[in-house]
């Protein structure tokens, strides 16, 4: 008897279940290529409806439909579901790309992006594993970061779990806007610039709540433009002031 053989034999096919039940997809799938009993297993209809309705809560009445008016199982929606959500988050990053031709993007782009996360109804998972990866654009970072905390409502410490795992919680966005100039005895100011270097996890603790307001109500009221780019070091211009002083 080899190994799988005797594992399955020892383990009740309930108690199977309920460990297949806790893993992430690559792990089931993983687990599912050991043996032909996990094969079985991890191909659960159960298993897979619940992956489907955990990933997009949003589209439960989409997720049921299809199943019942298919007769699809659960894991080939969830697939086909995944290369659809792929396509869409490719759309998303390739607008942003082209917006970032000069190294920064406008605030009404930006927010663009953000929208149409929701209007295709992305969930937590898509958003972490297409916009918060270290592979990609800080801007990418923010617009995932953006979209967690104000459209899906999530704690920032909870996030912070996420961007420390990535490796991106330290990543800088330079955010600068232009205030409307007041008005001083009949005559208008000239207009001000406002320039902040914030981290993704100033954002996410709330350290720089009205940098995100300034994000998520873009040029409104007395704020006329906002660019956003990523943040770029400063260390070149102080070795040199360094090596002035000490000449």
């Amino acid at each position: 008897m080899n190994s799988s053989m005797s594992i399955h034999a020892s383990i009740p096919d309930d108690i199977a279940l309920k460990i297949a039940s806790c893993l992430q997809v690559p792990d089931l799938c993983s687990l599912g290529s050991c043996s032909r009993f996990w094969w079985e297993l991890c191909g659960s209809d159960y298993l897979w409806e619940s992956l489907c309705k955990k990933r997009w809560p949003a589209l439960a009445l989409e997720i049921e439909s299809a199943s019942h008016d298919n007769h699809e199982e659960w894991r080939v929606f969830y697939i086909r579901k995944h290369n659809e959500m792929v396509g869409k988050a490719g759309g998303v990053i390739d607008f942003v790309n082209r917006c970032l031709a000069f190294e920064s993007i406008e605030v009404g782009h930006y927010l663009k992006a953000v929208r149409e996360l929701d209007s295709m109804l992305f969930g937590f998972e898509d958003v972490y594993t297409f916009f918060l990866k270290s592979k990609h654009n800080v801007l990418l970072n923010l617009i995932g970061l953006h979209y967690c905390l104000i459209w899906l409502g999530l704690p920032g410490e909870c996030l912070m779990e996420i961007l420390n795992n990535s490796n991106i919680s330290q990543r800088q966005v330079c955010v600068q806007w232009w205030k409307l100039g007041r008005w001083f005895f009949g005559f208008r100011l000239r207009d001000e610039l406002v320039t902040r270097t914030v981290s993704l996890e100033d954002l996410a603790t709330g350290k720089e709540e009205e940098v995100l307001g300034v994000l998520h109500r873009g040029a409104v009221h007395e704020v006329i433009r906002v660019q956003i780019s990523a943040a770029k070091p400063a260390q070149a211009s102080w070795s040199f002031q360094s090596a002035q002083d000490a000449n």
